[in-house]
């Protein structure tokens, strides 16, 4: 009998620390909203501006450090990245004006694409075997999930012993610290000398002709508004327009004591459901039609940010939304990297997805600045959440006809 490839190999656990020190620092920004934004008396608009071309930084790093990973070498991709979001926090750190805050998050964003999704799942793809590559791109997925879990706490909790200035310091340290995984993450190439031989201009333009992958391409895009808006404004919404702790109540009784430690939870807890929702899609889409299961997807997070924003906004319902929105957060992830690695092949997956994921990016740039735009203009974010509403029902649809055959060579 066969022996099976085992499912944890020492690529999927060095890709899963990189990942998950990443988006645990990138998922802790919302939290230094009000700070920033109080001690220089900055408009919401500007520090929303800053986390917004951040974002879209990252978008357009993304394509730029699959190419450079599948051209020079993972290894070579991941250490730029790591030295580049160092160097965005630590001058961050000494910003003192909206435009210089908002220039060196451009570094944090190539910063973030060098360290997270585009490089990592493609290393992560390739060393996979075919039944474990589903399961394996959402344990890579979901250990995001797991840095979500803790990185805006831990933030709220350093910022109450230092300044925001010294935090970002440490997580400059930190980021850079993960450079210790780099040996472990070794990928083989595709054995198939057809695919080896194919250049990246063939594949790109193969998949450019191909009407799925525009359709991938628009659906992702409200992945990343919701996820934009929700990381950056999350917090400061819950902040502003939830209703007092009650003492004795449940929430105090285990240590929320104000909306502020509310909206760092909430984060925390988003990060916390979409472990088990990454990884249920994961298994789900090694067994059924991963468009559907991105539709249904979309649908739900439509139906869920539509029904929290119609209820009146009390610390229960923002637990209760937290929960479900986070089963669905990153479960669009390893199904839509899945789909593209079986649609186009493993060979250019990071340069393919890092396309696809520039949609996202999109979506999360205008996320992020029309919530602070248009809560300057209106005093609430209810035109933005109603925004989300219906990007998530326009993603819902357009998966449903994307052809999930293998695309073969003309």
């Amino acid at each position: 009998m066969q022996k099976s490839a085992p499912l944890i190999t020492p690529v999927l656990i060095a890709g899963c620390t990189i990942i998950l020190i990443s988006f645990a620092i990138r998922a802790s920004f919302g939290v230094f909203q009000i700070p920033i934004a109080s001690e220089f008396n900055w408009p919401r608009a500007e520090f929303s501006l800053a986390i917004a071309i951040q974002n879209l930084a990252w978008g357009i790093g993304q394509p730029i450090f699959g190419a450079l990973a599948e051209k020079l070498g993972d290894q070579k991709a991941i250490i730029l990245g790591a030295l580049t979001y160092a160097a965005g926090l630590v001058l961050s750190s000494f910003a003192v004006t909206p435009e210089a805050h908002q220039l060196y998050e451009i570094l944090v964003g190539f910063g973030i694409a060098g360290t997270g999704f585009g490089v990592i799942l493609a290393v992560v793809g390739r060393a996979s075997s075919d039944d474990n590559r589903s399961m394996s791109l959402a344990i890579a997925t979901a250990a995001g999930s797991a840095g979500q879990v803790f990185g805006a706490p831990v933030a709220e909790f350093m910022l109450s012993a230092m300044t925001w200035q010294s935090v970002f310091l440490v997580f400059a340290a930190v980021i850079l610290a993960v450079l210790a995984m780099l040996p472990m993450m070794r990928a083989p190439e595709p054995v198939d000398r057809s695919v080896i031989e194919e250049s990246m201009g063939t594949i790109l333009r193969r998949a450019f002709r191909d009407p799925s992958y525009t359709l991938i391409f628009l659906g992702f895009f409200s992945c990343g508004y919701q996820l934009g808006f929700i990381t950056a404004h999350f917090p400061a919404f819950v902040t502003e327009m939830c209703g007092p702790i009650l003492p004795g109540g449940a929430l105090h009784n285990i240590g929320i004591t104000t909306t502020s430690a509310l909206g760092a939870v909430a984060i925390s807890l988003i990060g916390l459901a979409n472990i088990a929702g990454t990884l249920t899609a994961g298994w789900l889409g090694h067994r059924y039609s991963k468009k559907n299961l991105l539709a249904g997807i979309y649908l739900g997070r439509t139906l869920i940010a539509a029904a929290f924003i119609m209820t009146p906004i009390t610390p229960a319902t923002v637990i209760l939304f937290s929960v479900s929105m986070g089963a669905l957060w990153l479960a669009t992830v390893p199904l839509t990297s899945g789909l593209i690695a079986q649609i186009y092949g493993l060979r250019y997956m990071g340069t393919l997805y890092g396309i696809v994921f520039f949609s996202h990016q999109l979506g999360s740039f205008m996320g992020v600045w029309l919530g602070g735009k248009l809560y300057d203009l209106h005093g609430d974010y209810s035109v933005v959440w109603w925004v989300g509403v219906g990007v998530g029902a326009f993603s819902a649809i357009v998966h449903l006809p994307v052809k999930e055959r293998r695309l073969q060579a003309a």
